[in-house]
C-alpha cells in the first residue's frame, strides 16, 4: 500500500528544523572500535578496555561498572539488564539479566486491604520493588563466553574513580536535587548531600568530587571473587539486610534468591524488514515483540516516499505503535511462567491485517487487543503496570568486529532510593502488574516467586542483506523505549539517516493513548494538522538516551543522543 497515494490527504511534509546541523557537527567515526555511551566517564572505560585487547563484552563490563558509579539514577550492577552479542562471525546470542521475584513474592504483595492496587510512590520506595539483581551474573556469563581479559582487570576503572573520586555531572545533580525522597532515606541522604553551616542537607552540586569508597570495596569483592563476590558473602548480606531493614513495607529477598539467581540465554527475535535484518531481545522484554511488530505493520507501506518526520509519517508510525502496544499489555509476560504468543504475534498476515486497520484520514482512538491465531493466549487479562522514564543504554562495537547491544537499568530514577554496598538497589519487581487479575482473567505478567517481570528494554542490531552488521542501537525511557527505538530504525533504515541524526530527532509515540510529542520541538508545530486527524496531542518531556554504532562501506558511525551527557569514543589499535 504505497503512502504516495496518501500524501494529499495528510496534508503537507513538515521537515524537522536542525538536521542539517548535525549532518556537519552530529557525526562520531573510529575506523576499529567504538563505544557509545551515557556519560564520558564509562565511555572512557570501555575504550580503555578496548585499546588494551578487551572484547566487547569486556568494555560492556567495565562501561556498566562505571554507570552503577557516575549515572546510579540510571542503572547499577544492582540491577536488570537485556544484552545482544554478536560475534562477528555469524552468531548472536541474547543474555537475559532481569530480575526475579523473590521466592516470598505474593501475587498480591502491590494490593491494599481492599484488594486494590496500591499507590505507584509508596510501592517504588518500599522492600517489596526490590528483586534478585541480575546483571552481575549475565556478565560473568557472557565473560565465560567472549571474554578475553582477565575479569578482575575490567573494574579496574570502576575502582579508581570510586577511589579517588569523580567530577558530578549536571544531570546527576538536577536529579539528586528534584528527588524529594532521596534526602530522607538511609544511606542515600548521607552519599548524595552535604550539609551546609546550618547543619541542613544540601544536594552534591555538578562538578563536586564524589567518592564510593563502599562501592570500591564491592568491586574489588566481584573482582576478585567473579559473580560469588556479588551473589555471596557481604555484599549479598548487605542487600538482604538492608530490604528487611526497608523503611517502608521490608522486602523478603533471602540470601538463598542471590545466591540461586541465574542469567539466562535467550534466542533472539530476528525479522525482515525491507533489505535488512533486525534483531531484538525476545520476552520477558515486550520491547523485541513490541519494536518488530511496528516495523512489520510499516512494513505494508513505504515509508522511504515520504519526508522524515512529516505528518503522514507521524501518523503512521502513531497508528502502528497503538496497535503494539495494544498487545503488549495484554499478551507478554515472564515465558518461564506464562505462554507468550510470539510467532502468532509477528505473522506476517496479522501484522497485515492489523496494518488494513489504519485508516490514512483518521486516528483510530483506542485500539484493542488482536485476536491471535493461538488459543493458548485466549484468556489473558490487560496488565496494570507502573513505568517509569528511567535506565541506560550503550553500545560497543571491538576490533574484531564483535558488538554489544545493552539496555540495563534499576527501574525508577535512583530505584528503590535503597543502597547498599555503595549500590543503588532496584524496584523493577513494580513492572509486574499490581493486578494479578483484570476482569475476571489471569494477566501474563503477574507476580510469582522466581518469575521475571515484562519490561520495554529494546536492544537492537541490525543486519545487512548479506548478514553482515549494519546497526546496534537502543534507548533508556521506561514504556517509552519502544517508541524511542522504533523511530530511530526508521529514521536509519527507511530515511537513510546516519546514526547521529537519527538520535537527535524530536521524539514522538502513541503507547495507545494520546499522541506524545516532545515538548520545546520543531513536532509541536503539527498539533494543528494532527489534532485534525483525530490525534489527541500530549507535549511532554522525552528524556531519550539514544546510543548506537553503524557500519557503513567499513567505516563506524557512532551517535550519542543530545538529551544526556553521553559520549562516543572511537578509534584505531
Amino acid at each position: 500500500m504505497p503512502l504516495k497515494r496518501f500524501l494529499p490527504v495528510a496534508g503537507a511534509v513538515f521537515l524537522i528544523i536542525g538536521i542539517s546541523a548535525w549532518l556537519v557537527l552530529g557525526r562520531n567515526h573510529g575506523s576499529a572500535y567504538m563505544v557509545a555511551a551515557a556519560n564520558p566517564y564509562a565511555s572512557e572505560a570501555g575504550a580503555e578496555i578496548l585499546r588494551e585487547g578487551g572484547s566487547a563484552v569486556d568494555a560492556a563490563i567495565a562501561v556498566q561498572a562505571v554507570l552503577t558509579l557516575v549515572e546510579p539514577e540510571s542503572s547499577g550492577l544492582a540491577g536488570g539488564a537485556f544484552m545482544l552479542h554478536w560475534d562477528g562471525a555469524g552468531k548472536l546470542d541474547a543474555y537475559d539479566g532481569r530480575e526475579t521475584a523473590p521466592t516470598g513474592a505474593t501475587p498480591d504483595m502491590f494490593l491494599d486491604a481492599a484488594q486494590k492496587p496500591i499507590d505507584k510512590i509508596p510501592a517504588i520506595l518500599s522492600g517489596r520493588s526490590v528483586g534478585t539483581p541480575g546483571v552481575v551474573r549475565m556478565f560473568w556469563l557472557a565473560h565465560q563466553e567472549h571474554g578475553t581479559l582477565p575479569w578482575a582487570k575490567l573494574f579496574e576503572p570502576a575502582i579508581r574513580l570510586s577511589t579517588d573520586g569523580f567530577k558530578v555531572s549536571a544531570k546527576l545533580a538536577a536529579a539528586i536535587a528534584r528527588d524529594p525522597v532521596l534526602v530522607k532515606m538511609p544511606v542515600a541522604q548521607d552519599y548524595f548531600f552535604t550539609k551546609d553551616d546550618k547543619g541542613n542537607r544540601v544536594p552534591v552540586a555538578a562538578g563536586a568530587l564524589l567518592k564510593n569508597p563502599a562501592f570500591a570495596e564491592t568491586l574489588k569483592l566481584i573482582a576478585d571473587k567473579g559473580a560469588d563476590g556479588f551473589y555471596q558473602g557481604p555484599v549479598a548480606q548487605g542487600i538482604v539486610d538492608t530490604v528487611a531493614h526497608a523503611p517502608s513495607m521490608p522486602g523478603t529477598l533471602s540470601l538463598a534468591d542471590l545466591a540461586g539467581y541465574e542469567a539466562k540465554h535467550r534466542e533472539p527475535l530476528c525479522r525482515p524488514y525491507r533489505v535488512y535484518r533486525v534483531c531484538a531481545m525476545p520476552p520477558p522484554t515486550s520491547g523485541g515483540i513490541a519494536t518488530l511488530q511496528v516495523l512489520g505493520i510499516l512494513e505494508n507501506f513505504d515509508m522511504g516516499e515520504i519526508e522524515p518526520m512529516s505528518l503522514v509519517a507521524v501518523h503512521f508510525i502513531a497508528e502502528a505503535e497503538k496497535l503494539a502496544y495494544a498487545d503488549r499489555g495484554k499478551y507478554v509476560g515472564d515465558p518461564d511462567f506464562v505462554h507468550v504468543p510470539v510467532e502468532a504475534l509477528l505473522e506476517p498476515r496479522y501484522l497485515k491485517a492489523r496494518a488494513d486497520t489504519i485508516d490514512p484520514s483518521r486516528s483510530m482512538g483506542k485500539a484493542i487487543p488482536g485476536e491471535v491465531a493461538d488459543k493458548r493466549a485466549e484468556g489473558y487479562g490487560l496488565n496494570v503496570p507502573v513505568d517509569f522514564p528511567s535506565t541506560s543504554h550503550f553500545t560497543v562495537m571491538d576490533a574484531q568486529g564483535r558488538v554489544i547491544s545493552i539496555t540495563t537499568s534499576v527501574e525508577a530514577p535512583f530505584g528503590s532510593h535503597l543502597m547498599s554496598g555503595g549500590m543503588i538497589l532496584n524496584n523493577q519487581l513494580t513492572d509486574f502488574s499490581f493486578a494479578p487479575v483484570q476482569d475476571g482473567k489471569p494477566v501474563a505478567n503477574a507476580i510469582a516467586p522466581g518469575k521475571r517481570p515484562m519490561s520495554a528494554m529494546d536492544p537492537v542490531i541490525v543486519f545487512n542483506k548479506d548478514g553482515s552488521f549494519f546497526a546496534a542501537v537502543g534507548s533508556p525511557g521506561g514504556p517509552l523505549i519502544i517508541g524511542y527505538v522504533t523511530e530511530t530504525l526508521v529514521a536509519l533504515l527507511d530515511w537513510k539517516m546516519d546514526m547521529q541524526q537519527a538520535v537527535a530527532l524530536p521524539r514522538f509515540l502513541d503507547r495507545n493513548g494520546p499522541l506524545e510529542i516532545e515538548k520545546g520541538t520543531s513536532l509541536e508545530a503539527l498539533t494543528p494538522q494532527l489534532q485534525q486527524l483525530g490525534h489527541e496531542v500530549k507535549p511532554i518531556t522525552m528524556n531519550s538516551g539514544l546510543h548506537g554504532i553503524r557500519e557503513i562501506d567499513g567505516k563506524l558511525d557512532g551517535g550519542a543522543d543530545p538529551r544526556r551527557e553521553g559520549k562516543v569514543i572511537g578509534g584505531a589499535l
